[in-house]
């Protein structure tokens, strides 16, 4: 029997709509969560982001990184859709697409794309490296795959849908318009419109039999009876709105961004689940209360592999904090955990947890929205013992050592939610499932041990 059927074996029915997104600064492990969970749903829905995210996911000892594509796309017969709040890079995607060929995993007639997604195109990459090489010391971090740009031009009202491509003569306005004008930005250099356009219409072609009326279609599909799982990529504290401003994503991570993304309403939202790393993590720039500097950061940023899917950048790494989680269970209304990378702790002596942060004379237990007073935050920490026993690839909660059980039972407690699933490696079946505590705060879910 493989990794999913044993796994699948403990999950004997699925009655609701979930919603996996990160809660903390994104990297989280989302991808292996979304996949460990696919088979007990009917489509995979992508909400948000562009190419800039990175979902990995490991399968029989094979790596997959998912960059636009739902992570559910892996299972064969299960439809996945990118929605209206994605940036598309047509580029991106079809490599992606060739790339998951080449694995033997085919996508067509079971991957679609919203009509109302706007598109990444050429120009918006040089934007993209402008606005940073402009900020200087104050740069973002981005990955310069021309997010920002294409959710600005959205704003702007200016952008490029998917929808466009079928009104040939609009398409060709709207991307002289925009060449034209990205061309008085960026001095010392020429794009030629009609090279841009030539591109567009090629891929357009490949594009076409993609494009559906998402926000119909998962209508007409929960009519039907049937499961959607909503996949959020970056997390919580990158929101546009509601994450460490302006050190954030371009889009809304956090749960409002389903309804927005996908055109479903709040009601279609049945349960929430956040995906959190056993310690934190964050790629680019801005505060990070926890981080540290030391060979400790070091340790969990090489026993972790934390370098980014998508560009390599090692990720800043800490402590895990209970205050910026708690944030995220507040925001987004989660009804569970999903903890992983326990495995990465194995063999420390000691844990720290951050329970709140010291600004200045006052201590705060809640994260604060003004990123001033967040910078100058220092964590207040409690120490728990550590374990030797090796945590990895335990599949069983009464299997891991003791300090390790107290160690969740106390990220419980102070993030306020329970886990229900704990990874342990990367793995599919590497995933401790917790039936008592599905079946308490995710009742759609069917659990037997």
């Amino acid at each position: 029997m493989d990794d999913m059927m044993r796994f699948e074996s403990r999950i004997l029915d699925l009655t609701m709509n979930l919603a996996v997104l990160g809660a903390q600064w994104g990297d989280e492990g989302k991808g292996k969560i979304v996949d460990l969970l696919t088979p007990r749903f009917d489509i995979v829905a992508r909400y948000q982001g562009g190419h800039n995210a990175g979902h990995t996911v490991y399968v029989n000892g094979t790596k997959f990184v998912l960059r636009l594509i739902p992570s559910g796309i892996l299972h064969p017969g299960v439809v996945c859709v990118i929605g209206n709040g994605v940036v598309v890079d047509p580029q991106a995607l079809f490599a992606e697409v060739d790339e998951l060929a080449r694995n033997g995993i085919q996508v067509d007639g079971r991957l679609f794309v919203s009509d109302k997604a706007h598109l990444i195109l050429p120009y918006h990459r040089d934007l993209d490296l402008l606005s940073e090489a402009r900020r200087g010391e104050r740069k973002i971090g981005t990955t310069s795959r021309g997010i920002g740009p294409a959710y600005e031009d959205k704003i702007a009202r200016r952008g490029v849908r998917v929808g466009d491509l079928n009104d040939p003569k609009g398409l060709e306005q709207n991307v002289r318009d925009n060449v034209v004008a990205r061309n008085r930005l960026v001095h010392d250099s020429t794009m030629e419109w009609e090279a841009v356009l030539g591109q567009l219409q090629e891929l357009g072609t490949r594009l076409k039999p993609m494009v559906r009326d998402v926000s119909l279609m998962l209508a007409e599909a929960m009519a039907a009876g049937k499961s959607i799982m909503f996949e959020g990529a970056q997390g919580t504290l990158l929101d546009i709105d509601h994450g460490t401003y302006p050190y954030v994503t371009s889009s809304n991570a956090s749960i409002g961004g389903v309804c927005t993304g996908l055109g479903v309403g709040p009601r279609a939202i049945n349960g929430v689940m956040g995906v959190v790393k056993a310690y934190t993590t964050r790629v680019g720039e801005g505060p990070l209360p926890t981080e540290l500097h030391d060979a400790m950061g070091q340790r969990l940023r090489d026993s972790g592999n934390e370098y980014g899917a998508v560009t390599g950048r090692p990720r800043r790494c800490g402590w895990y904090d209970a205050v910026a989680v708690r944030y995220g269970v507040r925001v987004n209304g989660l009804d569970a955990l999903a903890l992983t990378k326990m495995d990465v702790l194995d063999g420390l002596e000691e844990l720290q947890i951050c329970t709140a942060y010291r600004c200045g004379d006052r201590t705060i237990t809640e994260f604060p929205s003004d990123i001033g007073q967040l910078a100058a935050c220092v964590p207040v920490y409690e120490t728990l013992p550590g374990w030797n026993t090796p945590t990895k690839g335990v599949r069983r909660f009464d299997d891991l050592p003791e300090n390790a059980k107290r160690y969740i039972a106390r990220l419980e407690q102070v993030s306020g939610v329970p886990a229900a699933l704990v990874s342990t490696g990367s793995e599919r079946d590497d995933t401790i499932l917790r039936a008592d505590v599905l079946a308490a705060r995710l009742p759609g879910f069917k659990t037997t041990l």
